[in-house]
């Protein structure tokens, strides 16, 4: 007797559809499970053993032989427990075999029976609607998985409860989708003192999703304007939060409940690894820049990273997506994110104070700054110096424009970006634009030509920093409503990119 049970495995957000063939034949006692299976999945048989026990179900005196088909393709993960166990249940009659056909299954065994939560539910819904099968998983990524609406979502607490399902003794209800993670809360921008020229670069940054650089003193307040970026992002867009979803699904950090509304906020320490930041690692996972996928990934202590890791930063940015290479797959993930990265001008922090300043200055400035490379440098649209906060603007009352009233801005300028791109689906943004849409939507004035023209010449501009002087430009121009592109909007665009005062 043949059975088959369907299951997944993860290409990077594709959820590729495997067929769990389990054959019970005559022969010495045994249970394999054949097919590119690595050590979580080699480790089922001990799990759905168990996991029998606990039912009275009884392995049978015979060779029980378990095939993930494509052979081929490497098997990832412990939610092929169930998957298995259903093959095996449907090969010894036990269930009806075609029933146990009609899903793809996912979850991991506990030894009592118990099925366990896993990672890859939403990508799982998504490819059991696509071949028209219902989703059969645990309990908790029921809410998670229901967000597809296409298929229904059968979610069990035990394995028993799936066989009762699938014998039609108690059918499972199928799940509903969860109301999804709240925001966390993100100070006001009302609340930071000084730095208007910081929180305007932050409005141009939201709206245009144009990556910036802040570079400043201890103290100048360059975390806590970073940190309010959340409160300015306008909500996700419907393909936005299954994107997002899917990628934070694979990682496990999908809030309970299902699909995250808001716009993800990453902010990963110097000391993290290659891995952890780009991805890779045991089951090639999402890494950081990814689970910023269309969000914002904030880098403090920007030149403290490893240069490798930043180098490895430019071709993302330029691409939108990651290649994370492995020896017997490449596996590839989205990761459209704004970069907001922040240093100190050198290493002890006070290059331009001379009370503080080290005997090296202003050379401890350069070799500082020359950490960042000069094509990673060219490719932040926004780089500002932020000064210290001066004591008068300290003893002042809080106030300036909130949170609420910038982020309204910030909103009207994406839906302006949203209706001049509808018809170019790769573009969203004004980030994204290039080559001929650029010039069509980003043409300056007479006195804007012959600005930039100077511009380019004072400053050496690279082919790159001369469109994306025009992509701000353009932002700039839509957030103040006008239909094109002033010599005022790009002589705004320009003093962010003027080279810093030390270090380049």
């Amino acid at each position: 007797m043949v059975a088959t049970a369907y299951s997944v495995a993860f290409d990077g957000v594709e959820a590729r559809l495997v067929e769990v063939q389990c054959a019970v034949a005559s022969g010495l006692p045994g249970f394999s499970i054949v097919g590119l299976p690595d050590k979580a999945v080699s480790e089922a048989r001990e799990r759905v053993k168990a996991a029998f026990g606990a039912l009275s179900i009884a392995m049978p005196s015979r060779r029980v032989t378990v095939n993930l088909s494509p052979a081929n393709l490497p098997k990832e993960g412990s939610h092929f427990d169930l998957p298995i166990a259903l093959a095996v249940l449907a090969a010894l009659e036990i269930v009806p075999a075609e029933e146990v056909a009609r899903c793809v299954a996912l979850g991991e065994l506990a030894l009592d029976g118990r099925l366990v939560r896993v990672t890859g539910a939403l990508p799982a819904a998504m490819a059991a609607s696509e071949d028209d099968r219902a989703l059969l998983c645990p309990r908790e990524c029921g809410p998670e998985a229901a967000w597809v609406g296409a298929v229904p979502v059968l979610a069990a607490g035990t394995l028993k409860q799936v066989v009762d399902h699938l014998t039609d003794r108690s059918p499972i209800t199928p799940a509903t989708p969860g109301h999804g993670g709240d925001a966390p809360p993100v100070g006001c921008l009302s609340e930071v003192k000084g730095q208007e020229r910081a929180k305007r670069a932050l409005e141009i940054a939201a709206a245009g999703r144009h990556h910036m650089l802040m570079v400043g003193p201890p103290g100048a307040g360059k975390s806590m304007l970073s940190a309010r970026i959340p409160g300015l992002m306008p909500p996700l867009s419907a393909r936005e939060a299954l994107e997002t979803s899917m990628i934070h699904s694979l990682a496990g950090t999908l809030p309970d409940g299902g699909l995250t509304r808001h716009a993800p906020f990453q902010e990963p320490h110097h000391t993290a690894s290659v891995p952890a930041i780009v991805g890779g690692g045991r089951g090639a996972k999402p890494g950081q820049i990814s689970l910023a996928h269309n969000g914002v990934l904030f880098l403090d202590e920007f030149p403290e990273f490893p240069r490798q890791l930043l180098d490895t930063l430019r071709q993302p940015i330029e691409s939108g997506e990651v290649m994370v290479a492995r020896a017997n797959a490449h596996v590839r993930y989205p990761c459209r994110f704004l970069l907001v990265a922040a240093a100190n001008p050198c290493r002890c922090g006070y290059l331009a104070d001379p009370a503080r300043a080290c005997s090296r200055a202003p050379a401890c400035g350069g070799d500082y700054m020359s950490k960042i490379s000069g094509p990673l440098m060219d490719r932040f649209d926004l780089r500002l110096e932020v000064p210290g906060v001066s004591y008068q603007d300290l003893d002042r009352a809080a106030g300036g424009e909130t949170s609420a009233t910038v982020a309204a801005r910030v909103a009207q300028a994406r839906q302006v970006q949203a209706e001049r791109y509808a018809d170019h689906p790769q573009v969203t943004v004004n980030a994204d634009a290039s080559g001929t849409l650029l010039e069509q939507v980003a043409t300056p004035d007479d006195a804007g030509r012959a600005l930039i023209s100077k511009a380019a010449e004072k400053l050496g501009l690279t082919a790159r920093g001369y469109h994306r002087i025009l992509r701000s430009a353009r932002t700039i121009a839509d957030l103040e409503g006008a239909d094109q592109v002033q010599v005022h909007h790009l002589a705004e665009a320009i003093s962010y990119r003027l080279p810093f005062v030390a270090g380049g």
